[in-house]
């Protein structure tokens, strides 16, 4: 059961990653996003009628609170 848990918060504290058009930001399929590809990675936000927003195309910059974790937004929190 430890490492199924361990799993689990090592999971949560990743953005969601999404394959998208770097311009349109609509998806795209992930295999676009692979070698030479056309798409790049888009992560965390949210998605609407198939397009993305409210994340970045840098993981480094976008924050996700898992089991434990904080969320902390522009608004100061």
């Amino acid at each position: 059961m430890g490492l199924l848990a361990t799993t689990l918060v090592a999971c949560g504290n990743d953005p969601d990653k999404r394959c998208v058009d770097p311009t349109t930001h609509k998806l795209l399929p992930d295999s676009r996003c692979k070698g030479h590809g056309d798409g790049r990675y888009y992560y965390g936000g949210t998605v609407t009628k198939g397009r993305v927003s409210g994340g970045g195309f840098s993981k480094s910059a976008v924050h996700r609170g898992g089991f434990g974790g904080s969320r902390k937004g522009s608004s100061g929190g």
